[in-house]
């Protein structure tokens, strides 16, 4: 049989999901060619705001690659819209001006953000929050800008609103409701939210109107509201509710209505003519969930697959928000009403609210803040209309447990689920269909259940509950992802784990974090304190204020400690070129100050060595040179060759580049000590090839390798990429080092970070990824703007009683 045509417009979740399911039925009964506007396989639009705010990378969520495609014979035409549909000769037309003939057509357009109609809606900056390229934009807004203001209090602005703050953004959120997320939340639960986002450093006006957007030079600058404040922004999201894609079926004829008309069998007034996702509207609803969606294409999916005569009747949905460390879950009528009673459990100490709404003895909604470990359980009571003669009494506390065990693990929670409790409402995927895929396929880890049942793989909420199943039937052989050892003995968190929660609570001074991480020491010690310090300043340049004491001594004082206490000093050379001037200088410091031996270093600079504590600040007036960080975490040196302003075989000017990089990164803290090097030729006479970021000049351009390590173990580095300018030499090196200043632990040298993560990973993030690459360029500037010269930042008046009662 003639294999029939088969055409989807839309290479989103909703369509592409539509195609798995006719493929699951009948692999050989279409030919299908996919068009999509967007230049790379279907991803997950659900984790757009973990993308944001930094949790995962484009990679992590793509769901069909381009070789998916290819595999089950599916022709994508990606990068190109379709621009007409021809009903009459069943033709879709693209913008590259191609025709592709269709027997049947799937419509999958989605939907685009709905932006407010006011004034200066039109201003660069002014953004909605829907697909990868908006992400980009604010991630890249987020490296330039300070002031950020998102425009409605719903689940996609609030996840907008917390990956800004997290990327160091000053963020606003403008809500005309009473209390957030009020049609997913009654009032408590939406205040309980109020609280937790403003502890994160949100900012919430809350019953505000946008009156008008002001900017200037075309670029938005901040946000009226009808009360007549206006709010400073450089980037405005507007999140305030979508509208369906549906021009393509308006202008071929197909009946449009807020969305593509469609009935129980998603077919559209065209026979020949189907909708699925958030662009149609069934029975006068539009969703804009993934669950129903999912829904929507396993019933088409069924009758296009020929086999089932499947029909929509639509879907409840439930509600959770993607922040990390708040749990909320709401679905059904949790606003209660007539005829109806409410079973509260509230804890505003402990943060725990739970609102269950009963009408004639069922289950008719739900509202849970602070424990939502039974909200897939309550969603099944609603889903089934269950009587709740027998529950009625324990409703409050979840599922009924075997007596002897009191029912205090999540897994014993898990295991009294039946078989036919849904686990994961966006894919349908119930408590039976997991454990016979974790039995038969022998699944050890969450991760591997997500990969072969897809549960807790599109919005991830549900990924505490997959894992309870997960150990509840396998047990001791439940694998967790492995644990590294706590930063010291004042606290059990990881040095990830710390950076991340400073990331995430917007933690500012080292007391606020022991505080908030529950540090076992009150004032640390000697080990937690300088990599906590790092890890503030790094984290929040210019708003975090550094800690001197938790400093070590070499960073105290800005000169590098001998053995006979004495200290060494390195005035700054850019590249290692000098002048006889500054040579003369250096010469009669030396004389003044008794040193007791100049030495060239390694890194081609002069060492001052045998200096008193109390002869520094004078010794540094009068060098009157920059401070060069001989004994930093930081950038050190710079090393060069002569390259080709002098070398017969130099092919670059490398020490024009080693002076621009060096400038580019002065004054840079680092986890741990930082070399550069730049080579004018392959010969490599400046040792690139052994330092952390090394630069060799061909004839073509620059050769860049990371990782390299000339210390007690020499490490060779690895080559990176090559590029053609200087320009690019420095964004490139730029985004490596600010990659590892914002991810490596403290006193984690580059070569061990590039073990740790892998090279493959760096090249994700810098070479593969540009808007981030140039948004990790973008905040390293950002952060060495407002650095000072540490020599001079330590002369005033009293500088010489503080160096002499400092003590080593």
């Amino acid at each position: 049989m003639q294999k029939q045509r088969l055409v989807l417009i839309g290479n989103g979740m909703a369509g592409i999901r539509t195609l798995e399911e006719i493929l699951k039925h009948d692999k050989e009964r279409y030919d299908i060619t996919v068009i999509g506007d967007e230049p790379w396989g279907n991803y997950n639009r659900i984790q757009l705001s973990p993308i944001l705010a930094g949790e995962q990378k484009l990679k992590d969520i793509i769901l069909n690659d381009l070789d998916w495609y290819a595999e089950h014979g599916i022709r994508l035409v990606k990068g190109c819209a379709a621009t007409r549909i021809d009903r009459e000769r069943r033709e879709v037309h693209t913008a590259a001006g191609e025709a592709i003939a269709y027997d049947k057509l799937l419509i999958a357009t989605g939907s685009r953000p709905f932006m407010l109609p006011v004034p200066g809606a039109e201003l660069d900056g002014v953004i909605g929050f829907r697909d990868i390229k908006d992400t980009e934009r604010m991630i890249v807004a987020a490296a330039l800008h300070r002031h950020a203001v998102v425009i409605g209090g719903g689940l996609l602005g609030l996840e907008a609103a917390h990956g800004l703050k997290l990327r160091g953004m000053d963020v606003t959120v403008i809500h005309l409701g009473d209390w957030l997320l009020n049609r997913q939340l009654d009032e408590t639960a939406g205040r309980l939210l109020e609280q937790s986002l403003a502890e994160r450093g949100l900012k919430l006006k809350l019953g505000a109107k946008t009156q008008t957007l002001v900017g200037e030079n075309g670029h938005v600058t901040g946000v009226r509201l009808e009360s007549g404040e206006l709010i400073p922004a450089d980037l405005v999201v507007m999140a305030v509710g979508i509208v369906p894609n549906a021009d393509l079926a308006r202008d071929a004829g197909i009946e449009v209505s807020n969305g593509i008309v469609v009935d129980d069998k998603l077919a559209t007034s065209d026979e020949h003519i189907y909708a699925v996702g958030e662009c149609v509207n069934h029975r006068g609803v539009s969703y804009g969930l993934v669950a129903p969606l999912f829904e929507m294409a396993k019933v088409l999916g069924n009758q296009l697959g020929g086999c089932g005569k499947q029909r929509y009747t639509g879907t409840t949905t439930s509600t959770k928000l993607k922040v990390t460390g708040i749990d909320l879950f709401s679905a059904g009528e949790f606003m209660g009403g007539e005829n109806c009673d409410e079973i509260v459990l509230s804890d505003p100490a402990g943060g725990v609210y739970k609102r269950l709404i009963v009408r004639d003895n069922k289950l008719v909604g739900a509202c849970l803040y602070g424990d939502t470990s039974d909200g897939a359980w309550y969603f099944q009571l609603l889903r089934q209309e269950r009587d709740l003669a027998d529950l009625r009494s324990q409703l409050l506390f979840g599922p009924p447990r075997d007596l002897g065990d009191h029912g205090t693990s999540g897994a014993s929670r898990a295991a009294a689920l039946p078989d036919d409790a849904e686990i994961c409402g966006c894919n349908g995927i119930t408590k039976g269909v997991l454990v016979k895929a974790i039995k038969e396929k022998g699944l050890f880890t969450v991760d591997d259940v997500k990969k072969h049942t897809k549960a807790g793989a599109s919005c991830g909420s549900c990924t505490g509950l997959v894992e309870q199943v997960l150990m509840s039937t396998v047990g001791s052989s439940f694998q967790d992802a492995p644990k590294r050892k706590s930063m010291c003995g004042c606290t059990d968190h990881t040095h990830g784990e710390v950076r991340e929660a400073i990331r995430e609570q917007h933690l500012v001074t080292l007391a606020d974090t022991m505080k908030a991480l529950h540090w076992k020491t009150p004032d640390g010690c000697p080990t937690c304190r300088p990599a906590l310090n790092y890890y503030l300043i790094s984290t929040w340049p210019g708003e975090a204020k550094d800690d001197p004491q938790a400093r070590l001594v070499n960073e105290r004082v800005h000169a590098n400690v001998q053995k006979d206490s004495t200290f060494s000093v390195i005035p700054r050379m850019w590249g290692g070129v000098t002048s006889p001037a500054e040579l003369r200088k250096i010469a009669d410091v030396a004389d003044k100050f008794n040193v007791k031996m100049v030495k060239v270093t390694g890194g081609q600079r002069l060492d001052l060595l045998g200096v008193k504590k109390e002869d520094l600040p004078q010794m540094w007036r009068d060098l009157d040179m920059p401070c060069g960080m001989g004994y930093a975490k930081g950038l050190r040196t710079v090393k060069t060759c002569v390259g080709k302003q002098f070398c017969r075989f130099g092919t670059q000017d490398s020490t024009g580049m080693g002076i621009a990089l060096e400038k580019a990164f002065d004054r840079m803290w680092a986890p741990h000590k930082v070399k550069l090097a730049v080579s004018g030729c392959p010969r490599n006479c400046a040792e690139a090839g052994i330092k952390d970021v090394g630069i060799i000049a061909v004839d073509s351009g620059w050769e860049i390798y990371i990782g390299g390590n000339g210390g007690i173990k020499t490490e060779v580095a690895e080559f990176f990429t090559k590029v053609k300018t200087e320009e690019e030499v420095l964004e490139y090196s730029g985004a490596v080092l600010q990659l590892y200043r914002e991810e490596a632990y403290y006193l984690e040298r580059t070569v061990h970070y590039m073990g740790r993560v892998g090279l493959d990973y760096i090249k994700s993030k810098v070479l593969e990824d540009a808007t981030n690459r140039k948004a990790l360029w973008a905040r390293l500037q950002l952060a060495l703007a407002g650095e000072p010269d540490p020599w001079q930042a330590q002369l005033g008046a009293d500088a010489a009683a503080r160096f002499t009662d400092l003590t080593v």
